[in-house]
């Protein structure tokens, strides 16, 4: 019997500290936008709910909203706001139009190599480099070079965003070189003393930033947290978290913190720009 009672006893002590009364984890999925992938990265290894894991992936806004679309991401992650036809999308297959949340802010920065001397530009000169029409640095205040063009991917919401807002809608010189990711635009830049390109305000540890006048007569403004925050530098935008419906459970939960305090501090410490206090 007692034998018996010792086996009993280590069989409960085996279930209990296995996967039969072991709480499972809960996996929470968020794909999307390259330019927050270190923001969502580190909200994911600061969540304090540890029973809580994350699969965080990049490749681009449009490539994330496609995985919410098709249903194979929990979130998504955009620098840009969803398209009339990808909410038809949602509402066609979901009978919802997402849920859209604001978790950051960004300034678009523009990058240049640090040997570069040319200090500001005008929201319209920057129009003009990369649609072509000026292809010199002389031509606005630098050396007498060739620009070369360093711009994102086509499926990349910040490509999407700076084409829309700088561009206005006008198409990039075909001789912009089409970099997979902020990270790996920005590395090109800083090894090339006469390029130029364009992404998140984070991403700018190796390269220097260009100060951005609205035109001719505005005084230039780099994107510092002061000057997005009060509207003085010309490009920022909203960074989004995208759902097909209201979160609720652990993912409520994980939002809840994203745009809380806490969260809002990751976005400071990683080089964005928390949400304005309301």
């Amino acid at each position: 019997m007692k034998n018996i009672f010792q086996k009993i006893v280590a069989i409960t002590a085996i279930l209990v500290s296995g996967s039969v009364f072991a709480e499972e984890k809960k996996t929470i999925t968020i794909k999307g936008s390259d330019t927050m992938v270190i923001l969502v990265q580190k909200w994911a290894e600061t969540y304090p709910d540890k029973k809580v894991q994350f699969q965080v992936t990049g490749g681009g806004s449009g490539t994330g909203i496609a995985a919410l679309i098709n249903g194979t991401t929990d979130i998504c992650s955009s620098s840009r706001p969803l398209k009339p036809q990808e909410i038809h999308q949602l509402k066609e297959k979901y009978n919802s139009n997402g849920v859209e949340i604001k978790v950051a802010v960004d300034g678009l920065s523009l990058y240049i190599n640090k040997k570069n001397p040319v200090s500001h530009l005008t929201l319209a000169q920057i129009r003009d480099i990369f649609t072509g029409k000026v292809t010199n640095w002389k031509d606005v205040g630098g050396e007498d070079h060739k620009i070369i063009l360093y711009s994102r991917e086509n499926n990349s919401g910040t490509y999407e965003y700076f084409k829309e807002h700088v561009l206005e809608k006008k198409d990039f010189d075909p001789a912009a070189q089409h970099m997979v990711g902020t990270a790996a635009l920005v590395n090109a830049v800083g090894k090339d003393k006469w390029g130029i390109g364009y992404g998140g305000a984070a991403y700018a540890s190796e390269v220097k930033e260009v100060a951005v006048a609205l035109d001719d007569k505005s005084k230039p403004e780099l994107p510092t947290e002061g000057n997005i925050l009060s509207n003085k530098y010309p490009i920022s935008r909203y960074l989004y978290f995208y759902l097909r419906e209201v979160p609720k459970d652990d993912i409520k939960k994980f939002v809840d913190w994203v745009i809380g305090k806490e969260g809002q501090k990751v976005v400071h410490n990683v080089g964005y720009f928390p949400l304005k206090k309301k």
